[in-house]
């Protein structure tokens, strides 16, 4: 049975990260994505253990199998895979990225199919389907703005296609740990993010990064930068993972990670408010879509 509060938490996610999506575009054109997913990541464990501060909850048991499992996850799905996602937004921007995070859904549909065992009624089935194609159909669209001919559109292709597969491997690593567990999502989200944020530095070793001048802009008092990036950070990491975690919890992988992917369709109206028209055939796309979700 799908759970409502897996839905409504997934859905909030796909809006989360589609607004945060034109941010971190913009982010990285000052700062390198390995640099950037470093930040993000340190940004939003210091907020995650403020909140368990708050709510007495620091201390918590875990089994050692599901804590191992979730730094995989995290490793997998935060570390590898929202760096391949910084790059592929670098080369390809929001709407061309978000289009190759469609791949995720079926991907984790299949992969729980073979190692978790999760069987989807072939209403399921056709939603996924038909949630999908909603997704391509208005990403896949040519806009003034979808392309940056000054970008390396082949490689921000891979990166994409990269970071699709690395999220569709960690949702369904991520929801066999909590479906062997009791560990609550916040909980949870701190060890993914642990584990995300630890294989970066190793990762810096092996691939330098330009330098990045935040600290003097904040001596400076130049603020901007650093602030953007810590509204985003909360905004895409803390609450964006926090409810994904929450979704993969009570909500089967494919049709959570299906939720997930809906974030091009958060774009229109996101594009409509920075005023850019909005086609009939972006209308039909997210139609489709809704159709699809509907049939979950």
């Amino acid at each position: 049975m799908i759970s409502y509060l897996g839905i409504i938490a997934a859905l909030s996610a796909a809006f989360l990260w589609a607004a945060s999506s034109t941010v971190y575009s913009l982010l990285g054109l000052k700062i390198p994505p390995l640099k950037l997913n470093l930040y993000k990541g340190l940004i939003a464990i210091a907020l995650i253990l403020i909140t368990l501060v708050i709510i007495n909850d620091l201390k918590f048991t875990v089994q050692f199998s599901t804590l191992i499992w979730l730094v995989i996850s995290g490793m997998v799905g935060i570390g590898l895979g929202d760096t391949a996602y910084f790059l592929a937004l670098k080369h390809n921007g929001p709407r061309q990225t978000l289009l190759l995070e469609t791949l995720a859904p079926p991907l984790a549909g299949g992969l729980a199919w073979i190692f978790l065992g999760e069987t989807l009624t072939i209403r399921a089935w056709s939603g996924i389907i038909l949630t999908v194609l909603g997704v391509c159909w208005v990403i896949s669209e040519k806009t003034k703005d979808s392309y940056n001919p000054g970008q390396k559109r082949k490689l921000g292709i891979i990166w994409g296609v990269l970071a699709a597969m690395a999220q569709a491997t960690a949702a369904v690593i991520s929801r066999y740990a909590l479906v062997e567990s009791g560990i609550a999502p916040l909980n949870s989200t701190l060890i993914r993010l642990s584990g995300g944020t630890v294989i970066i530095l190793p990762l810096l070793l092996l691939f330098p990064q330009p330098r990045v001048n935040l600290h003097r802009e904040i001596t400076s008092r130049k603020w901007k930068t650093p602030l953007i990036l810590v509204v985003t950070a909360f905004a895409s990491t803390y609450l964006g993972i926090w409810l994904q975690q929450t979704a993969l919890k009570y909500t089967p992988t494919g049709v959570a990670t299906t939720l997930l992917a809906t974030s091009p369709l958060f774009i229109l109206p996101i594009a409509k408010v920075r005023g850019e028209k909005i086609s009939f055939r972006a209308i039909l796309g997210v139609i489709m879509a809704l159709i699809g979700i509907a049939n979950l």
